[in-house]
């Protein structure tokens, strides 16, 4: 009876010291695939379905039709689709309310794109995508006034300054204009707004996107002088929001990841939200 113990040992002995190449060939899927359009789980299958809002507003969109392809959102939408192997006609759109793309439940999108911003109260109802957009700060004027027209932030040391407490446009007002005079601080928005509209101030800083707001719907005849980055702290992004859990989010983050290191979303960036949109790039 000892012999055939003394096979089993041998072989037993054997395989532990076979070649280890020989067993990492038997691994499982290699990464590359892992992202491919048949392996996706999506809400309707062989369709990527994107949610946004409805009315879609300027310049995030184009014509109240986010499956255009035209505004900034509509064009990074298609561009992460595009990367996850998808092309225009296997797009769907969805209707979602701004608030219910990022409250907790069960998501009808594979993922939503609304200026939403990353942040870690919303993160624990749903999932982001790296952030697609580094949000920029604006200065808005009363077009015709004597600072609408400064085509530098140096132009503007000796403006009044209007901005609300407490926002990354205070901390920018401070650390990269720093104005000569002290700025006009207001406790809420629609009181600095207001500032600006009853010429108490004769600039206000906001964040980019409420900048195509203040113009586009709060303040009569006002204009976006320019936008500029800031400087310190933790930028504000927006991220495309999934269903919490969703095992899409590796491969939309590829995605973002490879727009970004192509340069496509700084193009996307200068076409939709530079000049063009009225919003020239301030140094």
């Amino acid at each position: 009876m000892a012999r055939p113990l003394m096979l089993l040992a041998l072989a037993v002995a054997l395989v532990g010291c076979a070649p280890a190449d020989n067993t990492a060939k038997t691994a499982g899927p290699a990464p590359s695939t892992a992202c491919t359009k048949d392996q996706l789980k999506l809400v309707t299958p062989g369709k990527l379905t994107i949610g946004t809002d409805k009315p879609a507003y300027e310049p995030w969109f184009k014509d109240d039709d986010p499956s255009n392809g035209q505004g900034f959102e509509s064009a990074v939408a298609f561009a992460v689709a595009g990367e996850l192997g998808f092309d225009r006609s296997e797009v769907q759109w969805s209707t979602v309310k701004f608030d219910s793309a990022f409250a907790p439940g069960d998501k009808q999108f594979d993922f939503d794109v609304n200026q939403v911003s990353i942040a870690p109260a919303r993160a624990k109802a749903v999932d982001f995508s790296k952030g697609y957009y580094t949000v920029k700060q604006a200065i808005v004027a009363i077009d015709g006034s004597k600072y609408a027209g400064a085509k530098s932030l140096a132009e503007l040391k000796d403006a009044k300054i209007g901005v609300q407490v407490g926002t990354t446009s205070f901390d920018a007002v401070k650390n990269v204009i720093q104005p000569a005079a002290d700025p006009n601080v207001y406790n809420e928005q629609i009181d600095a707004v207001n500032g600006l509209k009853n010429k108490q101030v004769d600039a206000l800083v906001v964040d980019l996107p409420t900048a195509f707001y203040v113009t586009a719907a709060q303040v009569e005849k006002s204009k976006i002088v320019g936008q500029f980055s800031s400087t310190g702290g933790t930028p504000e992004e927006f991220g495309l929001v999934m269903q919490k859990g969703s095992a899409l989010k590796p491969c939309v983050d590829k995605a973002v990841d490879a727009l970004k290191s192509k340069g496509e979303l700084a193009k996307i960036e200068q076409q939709w939200l530079g000049s063009a949109a009225g919003a020239p790039e301030l140094k």
